[in-house]
C-alpha cells in the first residue's frame, strides 16, 4: 500500500453519499428477489446466503448512517471517527468504510475460552490486563515460543509483541505500546488466536488451503442425473425384467394371458406388487416408473387389476401385450443370451463408482492433514484407490479406481510449492493469481531483517494478515496505510539488524519481477503485485519507483513524484529507441524535467529543516511538470470526464512503460526467454484481444487490454538486438494472419505504424497508426475495417 494508491478520489467527491445509496438498494433488490426461475417452485434463496445479504444490507446502511451523523469522512486516512490510522477499518466496496474496525464485535471463541482459563470476565478489556499479568504473559511466551497461533487481523499480533518487547528487555517499548493500545482494549481484539499447529516457515506458496479443497469437495454433491441413471440400471431395469417374466409364463405363441392365471402366478403377483411398493418407497430418483404410458407402468397396472379380481378389458389388455412384445423385441426374453449379455453390460456400468463416492474417498485423505495451509506433495491425496480402501468400509470402490480430473484438480489447488513451480505447472494462470500468492513470499522476506526467530515468524505472521487489509478510498493523494505504520511493528523496528533483510528482499524482488514479466507479457502488472515490489525495493533499500494503475473514474487530475521518477528510469533505458520513435516521446525533456523537479525538491527540504517553509513543503506531494505533459500529450484540457482522465493515465503509463523499465533499470530483471520471444508473446496476446472485439457490443475494456499488450511488444523489441527486432517485426504480419480475417485488417494500422517507426519514421505517418487504448472518440480498431 503506497503513495497514489488504486483508491482515489478528487477532493470533495468522496464524501457523495450516491454510490452507498446504489449499493445499497443493489442489496436491498437482492435480498427481496425471489429465487431464480430455475429452481423449483416455491423456493427462496438459501439461508446462508440470505444471511450474506442481510449483512450487506447492514454494512451499507452502517456507511450511510456514519456519513450523516459525522461519524465517517469519506476519503480520509482515519475515516471513522475516534479510530487512529493503523486500526483496521471495516471497508465495503468502493473503498467505503463503515463504522465499525475489523477487529471488533461479539468476542470470538476462542477468546471466550481464555477468558474462562484466565478466570476473568468474558471481557476484551479484562482479558488484556490479565495478558499484562506473569500468567498471561507466561501464556503469550508459550504460544511464542511454540508458534501455535494465526492472526486473522493485524491487531491480532499486537499482545504477542508486547510479551516479545518484555522478554527481549525492552520494557521501556512494552510500555509505550501498551500506552498506545490500552484505549482500545475493551473494543478491539488484541490477543492472538491459537493454532493446532505453527505457521509454516518456507518459500513454498500455496493457492487455496486444504481446508480450502475440503470445503470445496465437501460442497459437491452427487451428480442427480448419474445416480438417476444408476437406480434405473440397478433397481428398476431388474425389476422390469421381473414383471416381465412373470406375464411371459401367461402367453402362448408369444401372447399374454392365453391360459388363465393360477392362484400361486396371483400370489406370486401380490409378492412383485407389494415388492414395488417397498422399492419405490426407498428409491426415488427415478420417476418414469410412475408413469402408466411406459412399459413398466403398464405391466404393474394391468398385475394390479388381475391380482384384484378385475378382468382387463380389451383396451388395456391391448396395452399389455403391446408392452411386453415391444420389451421382448428391445431386449429378448429374460434369461436369453442376448438379455443377459445388455444387463451384464448395465450391471458394470451401474458399478463404477460416483464422482461423490471418491472425493469421500479423498476427503478422508485430506482429513489428517493441516488445514489453514497447503501441502507440500499431492500425489498420494489423489493416487487411484488402494487395494487397503477399497475392502476398508462401504466405499463401494474397486481397488486401482482413478481419482476423477475434476477432483484431482481441487487438490492440485493446494499444492505447496516454490512460485515459479506452480508457475511452470500452469497453476497461476493470470498476473493476478500471481499478485494473490506473493504477500506469502514477501511476509517471509520481509521479516529476515529480524534475527530473532520467534520475532521473524510473528513479524511473518502480522504481515499476512496485514494485506489482507482493504484499501480505502481516498482523496488528494493520500496514500494507504503501510504495514511500518502499526504501532506493534514500530515497536520492534529498533531490533531489525541492518543489512539481514537487503539481501534476501533483493534476491526475491529480482526473482519475483523476472517471473512476473515472462510468465505474462503482454499483461499489466496488477495493482496488488506492484504495492509486494514496492514493499521488496524498500525493504532492499533500492530506489525503485513502483507506480500503480489509476483508475480513470476517481482520478484525482493529478501525479506524485514517483510517477516522474519512474519516466526517468524510463528515459535512461529508452532514449533513442524504437519505443520514444513509435510514442514521439521526447525522454532527453522528461530526464530534464525531473532532474529540475528534484532540485526543487531538494531546496523544499533545507529550507523546510531550516523553519523557513512549513513541514509539508519538505516533501512535494504531487508533480505538476509531469501531470501537465501527460495532459498535453493526451491533448486534453479543461473539463473532467473518464474519457479524458483515461487519456491522461495513459500518457502516465506510456511514460513510465508501467513498471516494466524500473525492473530493468532498477531491478535488473533480464528475461530468460530473451526480449524477443516475450515481443513474440506480447502480440500474440494482442491478437488475441483483438479477435474479441469483433461482434462485441462493449469492445471498450478489450481495446485497452489490446492497446496494453500492444505497448509491452513495442518495450520488448525496444531491448531486442537489432537483427533480432528486425526478424520479429518482419513476422507480425504472418502472425496476424493466423488469426480471424478480421484481426490482421484491425491491426493493419498499428503494423504500418511500427514499421514506419523502426525505420525512423513517425508512427502515425501515411497509413500508420498508433496504438492506444482511450479516446472519447470512436476507437478506430471498432467498427471492423474491410478486409
Amino acid at each position: 500500500m503506497d503513495d497514489n494508491a488504486d483508491q482515489q478520489r478528487p477532493a470533495g467527491a468522496g464524501t457523495s453519499a450516491h454510490y452507498p445509496q446504489r449499493q445499497l438498494a443493489l442489496a436491498q433488490a437482492f435480498l427481496t428477489s425471489p429465487a431464480d426461475s430455475h429452481t423449483n417452485a416455491g423456493t427462496r434463496r438459501s439461508t446462508e446466503t440470505r444471511r450474506s445479504a442481510e449483512a450487506r444490507v447492514a454494512r451499507w446502511h452502517a456507511v450511510l448512517a456514519g456519513i450523516a451523523d459525522g461519524r465517517l469522512t469519506i476519503g480520509s486516512r482515519t475515516p471513522v471517527a475516534g479510530l487512529p490510522a493503523w486500526v483496521t477499518p471495516e471497508v465495503v466496496r468502493g473503498g467505503f468504510a463503515t463504522s465499525a474496525a475489523s477487529a471488533e464485535g461479539p468476542l470470538q471463541p476462542y477468546e471466550c475460552e481464555a477468558a474462562a482459563l484466565a478466570g476473568v470476565a468474558a471481557e476484551r478489556g479484562a482479558l488484556f490486563a490479565y495478558c499484562l499479568t506473569e500468567p498471561g504473559l507466561s501464556r503469550l511466551y508459550d504460544l511464542l515460543d511454540s508458534g501455535h497461533y494465526e492472526t486473522a487481523v493485524p491487531e491480532e499480533a499486537a499482545l504477542l509483541t508486547v510479551a516479545w518487547l518484555v522478554r527481549a528487555g525492552d520494557a521501556a517499548g512494552a510500555l509505550e505500546l501498551v500506552d498506545v493500545l490500552e484505549p482500545f482494549a475493551d473494543r478491539l481484539r488484541f490477543t492472538p488466536r491459537p493454532s493446532a499447529l505453527p505457521a509454516p516457515d518456507s518459500e513454498a506458496v500455496h493457492r487455496r488451503t486444504v481446508g480450502d479443497a475440503v470445503t470445496t469437495l465437501t460442497g459437491r454433491r452427487p451428480n442427480a442425473a448419474v445416480e438417476a441413471q444408476r437406480e434405473a440400471l440397478t433397481v428398476w431395469q431388474p425389476f422390469g425384467d421381473q414383471l416381465l417374466a412373470h406375464w411371459l409364463e401367461t402367453a402362448e405363441a408369444g401372447r399374454v394371458l392365453e391360459r388363465t392365471p393360477d392362484s400361486a402366478w396371483l400370489e406370486r403377483g401380490a409378492m412383485l406388487l407389494r415388492r414395488y411398493d417397498e422399492l419405490a418407497a426407498a428409491h426415488t430418483r427415478c420417476t418414469k416408473h410412475r408413469d402408466p404410458k411406459e412399459n413398466l407402468g403398464i405391466l404393474r397396472g394391468a398385475l394390479a387389476e388381475t391380482a384384484a379380481g378385475r378382468p382387463l378389458d380389451a383396451r388395456h389388455l391391448g396395452l399389455l401385450r403391446h408392452a411386453v412384445a415391444s420389451m421382448v423385441r428391445r431386449r429378448g426374453r429374460p434369461g436369453s443370451d442376448r438379455h443377459t449379455e445388455l444387463r451384464t453390460r448395465q450391471a458394470v456400468q451401474a458399478a463404477q463408482p460416483s464422482h461423490h463416492d471418491l472425493a469421500q474417498l479423498v476427503l478422508r485423505r485430506l482429513s489428517g492433514l493441516r488445514q489453514e495451509t497447503g501441502v507440500a506433495d499431492v500425489a498420494p491425496l489423489v493416487a487411484d484407490v488402494s487395494a487397503h480402501e477399497a475392502h476398508t468400509g462401504n466405499t463401494r470402490l474397486p481397488a486401482g479406481t482413478p481419482v476423477p480430473a475434476a477432483i484431482r484438480q481441487v487438490v492440485e489447488a493446494a499444492l505447496s510449492a516454490p512460485l515459479d513451480t506452480l508457475v511452470e505447472r500452469g497453476m497461476v494462470p493470470s498476473a493476478e493469481v500471481l499478485a494473490e500468492l506473493v504477500p506469502q513470499l514477501v511476509a517471509v522476506t520481509t521479516s529476515q531483517s529480524y534475527p530473532d526467530e520467534t520475532l521473524r515468524t510473528l513479524m511473518a505472521a502480522n504481515y499476512r494478515a496485514f494485506r489482507n487489509r482493504r484499501s480505502l478510498l481516498l482523496s488528494d493523494l493520500t496514500g494507504q496505510v503501510r504495514v511500518d505504520e502499526l504501532p506493534w511493528v514500530r515497536a520492534v523496528a529498533g531490533h531489525r539488524v541492518g543489512e539481514d533483510g537487503r539481501a534476501p528482499a533483493r534476491t526475491a524482488l529480482h526473482q519475483l519481477g523476472e517471473l512476473a514479466v515472462q510468465a505474462f507479457p503482454g499483461t499489466l502488472l496488477p495493482n496488488p503485485l506492484v504495492r509486494e515490489l514496492g514493499v521488496l525495493a524498500r525493504q532492499a533499500k533500492l530506489d525503485a519507483p513502483f507506480v500503480e494503475e489509476l483508475a480513470a473514474d476517481i482520478f484525482t487530475g493529478t501525479f506524485t513524484p514517483k510517477y516522474l521518477a519512474a519516466a526517468r528510469a524510463a528515459a535512461e533505458l529508452l532514449s533513442g529507441t524504437l519505443y520514444e520513435r513509435y510514442y514521439a516521446i521526447d525522454y532527453a525533456a522528461v530526464h530534464d524535467l525531473a532532474t529540475a523537479e528534484a532540485g526543487e525538491a531538494y531546496k523544499a527540504g533545507k529550507a523546510g529543516k531550516a523553519g523557513k517553509a512549513p513541514a509539508r513543503g519538505r516533501r512535494p506531494r504531487s508533480s505538476p511538470g509531469f501531470t501537465e505533459l501527460c495532459a498535453q500529450r493526451a491533448e486534453v484540457s479543461g473539463g473532467w470526464s473518464v474519457a479524458s482522465n483515461g487519456k491522461i493515465i495513459e500518457q502516465a503509463q506510456i511514460l513510465t512503460t508501467h513498471n516494466l523499465a524500473t525492473l530493468v533499470t532498477r531491478v535488473g530483471i533480464s528475461p530468460e526467454p530473451g526480449w524477443d520471444d516475450l515481443a513474440w508473446r506480447s502480440f500474440t496476446t494482442v491478437c488475441h484481444a483483438t479477435a474479441r472485439i469483433h461482434d462485441n457490443p462493449r469492445p471498450l475494456s478489450t481495446i485497452k487490454d489490446a492497446a496494453y499488450a500492444w505497448r509491452q511488444l513495442v518495450f520488448h523489441l525496444s531491448l531486442c538486438e537489432p537483427a533480432a527486432q528486425a526478424r520479429v517485426i518482419a513476422g507480425l504480419r504472418g502472425e496476424a494472419a493466423r488469426h480471424p480475417a478480421h484481426v490482421a485488417a484491425r491491426l493493419a494500422p498499428a503494423l504500418a505504424g511500427l514499421r514506419q517507426a523502426a525505420r525512423g519514421g513517425a508512427a502515425d505517418a501515411d497509413a500508420g497508426r498508433r496504438l492506444l487504448g482511450w479516446t472519447t472518440g470512436p476507437h478506430w480498431l471498432h467498427p471492423a475495417p474491410r478486409t
